[in-house]
């Protein structure tokens, strides 16, 4: 099994704990954790709920902002490996 990509989601960086996990995933994974976490939020927990993404529901919402964080990232990530540049 390859783990491509690795992303923290239902991060809290108020706690110690979510930095220990967070840390403990990046030892573990290294390069393959993404930079771009997915914080705990009240929207990202209640989109499904309408039958929305995040993205859908509450666009401008932390957790909707951090989703397309992370996709840009993955996007630019693949591009790096084919030789391409992604635009922000």
């Amino acid at each position: 099994l390859h783990v491509s990509t690795v992303i923290l989601t239902m991060y809290d960086g108020r706690t110690k704990l979510a930095d220990q996990v967070a840390d403990e995933v990046r030892g573990h994974f290294g390069s393959a954790v993404l930079k771009s976490v997915i914080p705990r939020s009240v929207k990202v927990s209640e989109a499904p709920g309408y039958g929305m993404t995040v993205l859908d529901y509450d666009p401008g919402s932390r957790g909707a902002m951090s989703y397309l964080d992370a996709g840009r990232e993955m996007a630019a990530r693949a591009a790096a490996s084919d030789g391409r540049e992604v635009e922000a």
